[in-house]
């Protein structure tokens, strides 16, 4: 076709939207959440879990702190394993924590997903809602805005924050 540029796939489309509208880190946060077990293995994914990511550091709770201690050394692996994973360097600094580990860490991609109807289904659509507002395209506000309150309920839930977690 004379005149027509490159095509972008999808994925590049959505990721430049995702990261126009501050979303990046969140849905990195999710994927790691998901896919704890495969990116750390099982022995490190048993006792830890990734609570939230929050100007380029990634929180980890830890069982005990003798993990925390083993975890310690381990930081500069978990760090390249978690940017190979995401394909850039967007964690740049681990912070571990002794904390509870959920007890639905174990949970896989094949946990179907949350009733489209349920209340929390209902708060990740009307969050994601507010994040999409800006999309002109109401087709394409409508599928962002789906994928993004429908990946939370197929992702493990983070523990609960007490006062006494910080970030």
């Amino acid at each position: 076709m004379p005149g027509s540029g490159a095509l972008d796939s999808l994925g590049t489309i959505l990721s430049g939207l995702a990261k126009r509208l501050g979303l990046e880190s969140r849905l990195l946060e999710l994927r790691l959440q998901h896919h704890w077990h495969e990116i750390v293995g099982e022995p490190i994914a048993s006792h830890t879990w990734p609570a939230q990511i929050r100007f380029k550091k990634l929180y980890l709770i830890v069982q005990n702190s003798v993990w925390l201690q083993q975890l310690t050394f381990l930081k500069p692996t978990l760090l390249a394993k978690m940017n190979a994973d995401a394909g850039t360097e967007f964690i740049t600094e681990i912070v571990l924590r002794v904390g509870e580990i959920p007890s639905h860490v174990g949970v896989s991609a094949a946990t179907p997903a949350a009733d489209k109807r349920s209340p929390l289904a209902e708060v990740a659509r009307v969050e994601a809602s507010s994040h999409t507002a800006a999309i002109q395209d109401p087709g394409l506000r409508e599928r962002f805005t789906e994928v993004i309150s429908s990946y939370p309920s197929q992702a493990p839930h983070p523990p609960a924050r007490g006062p006494s977690h910080v970030p």
